[in-house]
């Protein structure tokens, strides 16, 4: 790996890593360490023994933070920075890795195994899933390109539902009232019956509020069932989800608007409608030394929108199919794993009103992974994707096929310390927003990035951490330059940049300080940058150098629980030029909890100390930042949760 210059704050990071790590490293007895298993590797492995990184988010850390949905559990826990998007339903464009405004672009979601990235520019809806149905959210720092294909230069995020962990659930019900500022209102309630190998989870909420802006009042819903058969060996079942939201579009800000009063609205009769549905059948089965597993998903959005006066409808279908299967055994000697998988994804969007179109993505994929673990622990990975695919628009369209690769090696130094390394290959095709609005005569290349990371893991009484430096060097990265000559002239296109670079070190860690209280800390620091071209040296747009995330959790006495957090974001540009800034923010979050028989009564806060800020903004005119979308003040909730 290239020799990184670490910047000051990289290297109060790696100080912080070091003065976590020392219980480890001095211990005088062997620590107890998690037996971890994550899913984000499409089955279950042992997370210290992975050759890359991945944090974990139980449903307990987010039912004690008080989130609302997947993008603010993301965003509250992980200190992963989202940008607000244009509709009031809690939606968020999360940036695992510096991609600004093609952050969505390049990292995959995942639901219960299923890809639900969209393959255009409309975004992936992750609010709409309900929040109390969720086991845990794992995201894969880096490249996943091996196990998910395109788009995973920056990451997957896996979200696992109760019903999808294949663990037995008891027979258990709950019922969750919420209301708070901005006349808000919140209810969720849920199952779990089931019985002789049968079970059935269901799952529905509802959330209405008015928003902190004139125009933004959203009203959305969700429901999700899932009915499934086991017997010791074979695991079978199917799901179907909706979610609905009804929304008002309050629109940008000029700085002076937002200077004056960021409550108000800039479009006041736009609004918009989306509707999601899901349904899908899976199956696991072990035979022998093979662990088999199948799923197939369809999957339909529809939004309908009015924006300045002019309708914005479309509707999307998508189908998704994976077989895959995953062995382990002996081979010379040797503890040897093989995965072996097969990918198919259709999608299409019609577009709707005076000038209709239609767009498909046809993907066909093969992928392999074969771990060796040596005598002493040391595990060595090799995998790699072959990917068809083909995309078309009605008028134009692209064919290729892509390639991806990684190599990786972890080594358990001690039963405390573990120290891994990867490199791969991974890469991306133009969507079908992307490769129909272009320089003239110009067609856009494949984007591909060549990855590196070397990272460590310690563990300890009470603890553990993981810090990791990584690289990816991109060429031809696909994105908006508003400075490009497009089909109208010398007001932008989709291009293909100049060589860019994203570099930087994460660090997450957590501790019990005491029987009663326990600490999380995730802190990154970035680089986002164009290595030449016009803008060599500037950053990518929409990417903050640095972000750092502190909760802390306290049971001061049995049957109560007190957690909170600050969470902290550095100054970014809304601009290629780099001459606007998006000044840095700092929020504040609190929860107090307390436990009587079946039922838990809480009170929340979000953004404690009411500062104004925003994490959104498109514009930059004469050096002053423009086009913001105002985030919310001070807000409070309380909540009642009974469990049956």
């Amino acid at each position: 790996m290239t020799t990184t210059t670490v910047p000051p704050f990289a290297r109060a990071l790696l100080a912080a890593a070091a003065a976590f790590a020392a219980p480890a490293l001095f211990a005088q007895t062997t620590p107890t360490l998690a037996e971890t298993r994550v899913t984000a590797t499409r089955f279950p492995e042992l997370e210290r023994t992975l050759p890359f990184g991945v944090s974990v988010i139980t449903a307990d850390q987010i039912r004690a933070s008080g989130a609302t949905n997947v993008n603010d559990a993301i965003v509250r826990l992980l200190g992963v920075p989202g940008r607000q998007d244009l509709y009031g339903g809690g939606e968020y464009n999360l940036d695992l890795r510096g991609f600004g405004t093609t952050a969505d672009q390049n990292q995959v979601v995942v639901l219960d195994g299923v890809r639900i990235s969209e393959a255009d520019l409309g975004g992936t809806r992750i609010s709409g899933i309900p929040i109390e149905s969720v086991e845990r959210i794992e995201v894969l720092r880096g490249s996943g390109a091996v196990l998910y294909g395109e788009g995973a230069t920056g990451g997957v995020i896996a979200i696992t539902t109760k019903s999808g962990s294949g663990r037995q659930q008891p027979n258990s019900a709950y019922v969750y009232g919420g209301v708070g500022s901005f006349a808000t209102t919140d209810l969720r309630a849920g199952a779990t019956v089931g019985g002789n190998g049968f079970s059935l989870d269901a799952n529905a909420q509802k959330r209405k509020t008015d928003n902190y802006r004139d125009n933004f009042a959203s009203d959305s819903d969700a429901v999700s069932a899932t009915g499934q058969w086991s017997n010791d060996w074979l695991r079978l079942g199917a799901r179907l989800a909706q979610d609905n939201l009804d929304t008002g579009l309050p629109g940008a800000l000029t700085a002076q608007e937002y200077a004056q009063d960021p409550h108000q609205a800039s479009t006041p009769n736009d609004h918009a409608h989306i509707r999601n549905e899901r349904a899908s059948v899976f199956g696991n089965a072990d035979v022998g030394n093979w662990q088999l597993a199948f799923d197939a998903g369809h999957r339909t959005k529809a939004l309908r929108s009015l924006n300045s006066g002019f309708p914005f409808d479309y509707d999307i279908a998508a189908d998704n199919y994976g077989v895959r299967g995953r062995n382990q055994g002996r081979i010379a000697g040797l503890d040897n794993v093989l995965v072996l998988g097969v990918d198919v994804d259709d999608w299409q969007r019609d577009t709707l009103g005076s000038f209709p179109a239609t767009a498909t993505q046809q993907t066909r994929s093969f992928y392999a992974k074969d771990d060796v673990i040596l005598a002493g622990g040391t595990r060595i990975s090799l995998g790699g994707r072959h990917a068809n695919l083909d995309k078309n628009d009605g008028d134009s369209g692209i064919s290729d096929g892509q390639n991806a690769w990684e190599l990786g090696v972890s080594h358990p130094f001690t039963p405390a310390f573990t120290g891994y390394a990867r490199a791969g290959r991974s890469f991306r095709l133009p969507n079908v927003d992307e490769f129909n609005f272009t320089t003239p005569g110009v067609a856009l290349q494949p984007q591909t990035s060549n990855d590196a990371e070397i990272g460590a893991r310690f563990a300890w009484h009470g603890g553990q951490l993981d810090a990791r430096l990584y690289r990816s060097l991109l060429k031809n990265e696909i994105g908006f330059d508003p400075n490009a000559v497009g089909p109208f002239g010398p007001f932008g296109a989709n291009v293909n940049f100049d060589p860019t670079r994203r570099q930087g070190l994460e660090v997450d860690a957590q501790h019990a300080l005491t029987r009663t209280v326990g600490m999380r800390v995730n802190a990154a620091w970035r680089e986002a940058t164009f290595r030449s071209g016009p803008y060599a040296g500037n950053d990518i747009p929409l990417a903050p150098h640095a972000t750092l995330a502190v909760r802390a959790d306290w049971t001061p006495v049995a049957n109560q629980r007190v957690s909170g957090g600050v969470a902290w974001v550095s100054s970014q540009h809304p601009d290629f030029a780099n001459t606007c800034s998006m000044p840095s923010y700092t929020t504040a979050d609190a929860r107090y909890a307390i436990t009587y028989k079946m039922a838990e009564f809480a009170l929340g806060v979000t953004n404690l100390f009411d500062r104004k800020y925003y994490t959104q903004a498109f514009g930059c005119v004469a050096g002053t930042t423009t086009s913001i979308y105002p985030e919310a003040g001070r807000a409070f909730t309380a909540s009642v949760r009974v469990q049956f």
